[in-house]
């Protein structure tokens, strides 16, 4: 009797995610401009735990609050998380050429094909060149598998991914405001 109360508490007090959300954890960004709302990625720690452990450390030093999403294409992916250029309020005319001062990171290439919703790392041309630049695909690219790294995909909050101005760059990019992790 007790272990099925606990276990409805835990139930219930367990954020509300969409189906899909695996062991985490999550990466919570609040998005402001014409794409208003909130997007919750699942990291995968599986396939690409280095990866994943830079993007946390990132979050949770607050690296991300602030940065713009810089290249948009319409039918293909939104770009953000240049931390060295990318931030709102500022000069971002380089942004999408730097990175963070933490080292680049080796590519951790998997099978998880690159669909609608999947976050992949960027990159320069070297495969081992992935440092804090990240992007959200709007539609299937295949050409993308096994060439990228996956580190998550949404798991709520397409929507809003949807809604990104698009442009490289935007002409009033939209901002991702507040960048957490939840566990």
């Amino acid at each position: 009797m007790l272990r099925n109360i606990l276990a409805a508490l835990l139930l219930t007090a367990a954020p509300a995610f969409a189906e899909g959300d695996g062991p985490g954890p999550n990466l919570v960004i609040e998005v402001s401009g014409a794409a208003k709302g909130e997007i919750v990625i699942d990291l995968d720690t599986k396939d690409a735990p280095k990866h994943v452990a830079q993007i946390t450390a990132l979050a949770q030093k607050g690296a991300y609050d602030g940065v713009v999403f810089h290249r948009v294409i319409d039918g293909f992916m939104a770009q953000t998380g240049d931390v060295q250029f990318g931030k709102a309020g500022g000069d971002t005319g380089q942004a999408g050429m730097g990175g963070s001062d933490m080292p680049n990171i080796p590519a951790e290439f998997s099978d998880v094909p690159f669909a609608r919703g999947i976050v992949g790392m960027a990159r320069s041309a070297d495969p081992d060149s992935a440092n804090s630049q990240f992007f959200i695909m709007f539609a299937p690219g295949d050409f993308l598998n096994g060439q990228y790294t996956v580190i998550g995909k949404v798991i709520k909050g397409m929507d809003v991914v949807d809604a990104i101005q698009r442009g490289e760059p935007p002409a009033t990019p939209d901002v991702m405001t507040k960048v957490t992790v939840q566990q």
